[in-house]
């Protein structure tokens, strides 16, 4: 019988794309997300290739608990949600600004992580997704970065916790997906080239760049308690 993933914010971006990997590496896929529209195009994407999905929205307790005693048994969980956007300076930060993140993203995980540990395989494995801003000191990164790095220590905190169920996390750079719909269509990829055009690689990623270190991660059962970067280059500063 093949392994069974859970991919929560599974319906677009690097969650679909993971979806995607995991199921050509012969995996039982089940793909989650609050937008039934998204969940239906996923599904579309990937169809008759052994995928289930459900609408659950991350950050309600009940709808979680009830999400997983429908899955039941599983043996890896993914965790991609996100909110899009964020670059915000301080002096224009709103109590309403940090609630969006902190519901939006670290919420939604550690009660994900929480829900899920019923019917998670004892010995299975927990991938978050942090991203490579928990690490810079941009201007305007105060609540966005601030948020990833919790994720990322929450990762950490959790392998040890948790053991012996894995627990790890991805940090990506700029990757080109619809979390930077915020930005306009006719500069988004002039922002995109932008944002990355001093790391080594001067490009944006690509979703299933940051997917196949999910992948990996998923598979190698002797990693655990690690934050890896998928970054381009970005933590070792302007290079260009």
């Amino acid at each position: 019988m093949s392994e069974r993933v859970v991919v929560i914010g599974g319906t677009s971006g690097i969650g679909l794309a993971a979806a995607e990997q995991l199921l050509g590496r012969g995996y039982e896929v089940v793909v989650a997300g609050r937008d039934e529209q998204r969940l239906d195009s996923a599904l579309r994407q990937l169809k008759d290739r052994g995928v289930t999905g459900r609408v659950v929205d991350a950050a309600d307790e009940q709808q979680l608990e009830s999400f997983f005693a429908e899955v039941g048994p599983f043996d890896h969980l993914v965790v991609t949600v996100s909110v899009h956007g964020g670059v915000t300076s301080l002096l224009d930060l709103s109590a309403a600004e940090l609630r969006r993140h902190s519901e939006g993203k670290l919420i939604p995980h550690l009660l994900t992580v929480r829900a899920a540990l019923g019917t998670l395989r004892a010995d299975g494995s927990v991938t978050l997704l942090g991203a490579v801003s928990s690490k810079l000191s941009g201007a305007g990164l105060v609540a966005l970065g601030s948020t990833n790095a919790a994720v990322e220590q929450a990762a950490r905190v959790l392998a040890a916790e948790l053991a012996p169920r894995r627990v790890n996390a991805v940090s990506p750079g700029v990757i080109d997906t619809p979390w930077w719909d915020w930005v306009p269509e006719e500069v988004r990829q002039e922002t995109l080239n932008g944002a990355c055009a001093s790391t080594a690689l001067g490009r944006p990623g690509r979703p299933e760049e940051v997917a196949h270190a999910i992948v990996y991660l998923v598979e190698n059962g002797f990693t655990t308690g690690v934050v890896l970067p998928v970054d381009g280059g970005a933590l070792l500063g302007p290079v260009r």
